[in-house]
């Protein structure tokens, strides 16, 4: 994702001040990244916390696109707004995906009416990809939940009780993403899908997201970019 964003930066006559990977952490400081208009962040789930922290010190707006951290996505915001910084969130930067959200509501809001069809959510990634299920399958669950009164929560991988919804991941060689909503009944299945073909979708979103919050303090997110209701 790193090269495939500096691709893109580059492409739309951006400067790439700083490159930082597990070759050069030291070089990661207040003094380099205040260098920047904005950092874009696809780290891995154990840094990107501090990451992201350490960009609001050095008062530069960052976007991020790891998964695998939100559990302390509430403490980020509040610390984005009560230090007047600029913090851009995705699951996923593709047009296509949150396109596909919008799809993803509407079918769950005309399913909750037929209880018959089981949902379930199905993924697949590379094999290098470090958490499951992709941050882009919770979001789509946190999507569908509200929207279907028998689901409470999801789960992953297991044979989930009727109030769960079932997430299974799957991990094969240079996938670079499938995301299946599958509902299901005794007499025929439902199922929507976005299969992303490369990963310059991705990088291309994540690369507008810098644009968009040049100059904007707060926080923000693809529904802010795309201004569509997802």
């Amino acid at each position: 994702m790193g090269k495939e964003i500096e691709k893109a930066a580059r492409e739309r006559k951006h400067t790439i001040e700083l490159i930082i990977d597990e070759d050069n952490v030291n070089d990661f400081t207040i003094e380099n990244i205040s260098k920047c208009d904005v950092a874009i962040d696809f780290s891995i789930p154990e840094s990107a916390y501090n990451n992201i922290l350490k960009c609001f010190e050095a008062n530069v707006p960052i976007v991020s696109g790891t998964t695998g951290w939100l559990d302390k996505y509430d403490e980020i915001i509040e610390r984005c707004k009560k230090q007047n910084q600029t913090f851009f969130y995705a699951s996923n930067y593709s047009l296509g995906v949150n396109l596909f959200r919008v799809l993803n509501k509407y079918l769950a809001s005309l399913m909750n009416d037929h209880p018959d069809f089981r949902v379930r959510i199905e993924e697949t990634h590379h094999t290098q990809k470090a958490d499951a299920p992709s941050g882009t399958a919770i979001t789509l669950a946190d999507d569908i939940l509200p929207l279907i009164n028998s689901k409470t929560s999801w789960e992953l991988d297991r044979e989930s009780s009727p109030d769960k919804l079932k997430i299974s991941a799957f991990r094969e060689p240079e996938v670079f993403g499938i995301h299946k909503i599958i509902y299901d009944s005794d007499v025929d299945t439902i199922e929507i899908g976005h299969y992303a073909k490369s990963r310059k979708g991705f990088a291309l979103g994540a690369v507008k997201a810098a644009e968009f919050i040049s100059g904007k303090k707060g926080a923000f997110t693809m529904k802010d970019l795309l201004n569509i209701d997802i």
